[in-house]
C-alpha cells in the first residue's frame, strides 16, 4: 500500500513539474519583446534598444527573434546606407568585398547543426507543406488587416522587415494567416503571391519622417527606444559618421554606389534567372557592422 501511495505521490509530482513548466514556458513569450542591436564604426559600439511588437506583428517578431536567437544577424553589415534607412542583416564584408549571405543554407545548417527548429509561416504550394524559411508579409498590402490599432509605423527608428524585388516573378505559395482565420473566412490559410511574402532577414531601421505608402508595403514590427536613437543614432552613430566625413579628401564620399546581383540563393529558379539587380549606397572604408542582435526579452 505504501509502495502505490508513493507511486502516485511521485506521478502525481511528475504531473505538477510538467504543468508548471508548460506555465513556464507560456509566460517566456510577451506582447512587447526586447532586443538590443549593437552597431559597431570606426572602432566604437553603439548598442540600440528595440521593442518589438506581437500585435503589429506576431510571424514577423517570432522569425526576427528565432535569426537573432541563433546568431544570424551577428557580424553582418549595414549594406546600404541611406538618408531615409540603415538596411541591414542579409550581407557581409569579406576581404573587403560586400558579399550577399546564402540566407536558405545558413538556416537550414543552424537547424541541422544546433538544432533550432524555425517557425514556419509560407510554404511552397501544393499539398505537401514543403516550407520556405520566408516570413508572412503582415502589412494591408498583403490583405492582412491588424485587428488591433497599430502601435507602430514609419517614423524615426522604426524596425522594419525588408523583402527585395521579385520582378515580375507571380507566382504563388501558401502562407499561415496571423489570425488563424477567425477574422476572415474561417481558413487558417491562403494562397497569396510570393513576392510579398519572401522577407528573409533583411531589415532597416528608418530614419525618415512618416511614410503611410511605406506603412501598407513592408512590415513595421517594432521601434527603438526613442532616447537610444536620440543618444546612440543620432549623437551618436550618425554624428561619428558625419565627422569622419569631414577627414575625407574632397573627392572622396563615406558611401559608393554598388550595383549587386539580388536574390541569387533564392529557392525559385525563375527569379534567380530574371538576373534582378539593386543598387546600395555602402561604407566604403569604415564599413557599419552589426556587431550583434541581443534577444533580451520574450
Amino acid at each position: 500500500m505504501k509502495h502505490k501511495v508513493r507511486r502516485i505521490l511521485s506521478l502525481a509530482s511528475v504531473l505538477t513539474i510538467g504543468v508548471g513548466a508548460l506555465g513556464m514556458f507560456a509566460g517566456c513569450t510577451t506582447k512587447h519583446p526586447e532586443v538590443t542591436i549593437t552597431y559597431s564604426f570606426n572602432g566604437t559600439d553603439y548598442s540600440v534598444s528595440y521593442t518589438l511588437s506581437r500585435n503589429d506583428a506576431p510571424k514577423t517578431v517570432q522569425h526576427f527573434l528565432e535569426l537573432a536567437d541563433a546568431g544570424f544577424y551577428d557580424g553582418t553589415c549595414i549594406h546600404d546606407f541611406t538618408s531615409d534607412a540603415l538596411y541591414g542583416g542579409g550581407y557581409k564584408f569579406d576581404g573587403g568585398e560586400l558579399k550577399e549571405i546564402d540566407y536558405f543554407s545558413t538556416v537550414k545548417e543552424l537547424e541541422k547543426d544546433k538544432g533550432i527548429v524555425f517557425t514556419q509561416s509560407v510554404w511552397k504550394l501544393g499539398e505537401a507543406k514543403e516550407p520556405l524559411y520566408t516570413v508572412y508579409g503582415e502589412f494591408s498590402d498583403n490583405g492582412v488587416q491588424n485587428q488591433y490599432s497599430r502601435e507602430n509605423r514609419h517614423s524615426a527608428g522604426a524596425l522594419v522587415m525588408y523583402y527585395t524585388s521579385k520582378g515580375t516573378f507571380s507566382g504563388d505559395v501558401t502562407v499561415e494567416r496571423a489570425d488563424g482565420g477567425k477574422n476572415n473566412d474561417g481558413n487558417s490559410t491562403q494562397h497569396v503571391r510570393y513576392a510579398a511574402n519572401s522577407a528573409t532577414s533583411l531589415f532597416y531601421t528608418y530614419r525618415g519622417t512618416t511614410n503611410a505608402s511605406l506603412d501598407k508595403s513592408y512590415c513595421v514590427f517594432g521601434k527603438a527606444d526613442s532616447d537610444d536613437y536620440k543618444n546612440k543614432l543620432e549623437n551618436g552613430l550618425f554624428k561619428a559618421i558625419e565627422e569622419y566625413e569631414e577627414t575625407l579628401d574632397e573627392s572622396a564620399s563615406f558611401t559608393e554606389e554598388i550595383t549587386r546581383k539580388i536574390n541569387t540563393f533564392e529557392p525559385f529558379e525563375d527569379v534567380a534567372k530574371a538576373g534582378l539587380e539593386a543598387t546600395f549606397k555602402t561604407p566604403v572604408d569604415q564599413p557599419i557592422i552589426i556587431k550583434s542582435v541581443k534577444v533580451n526579452k520574450y
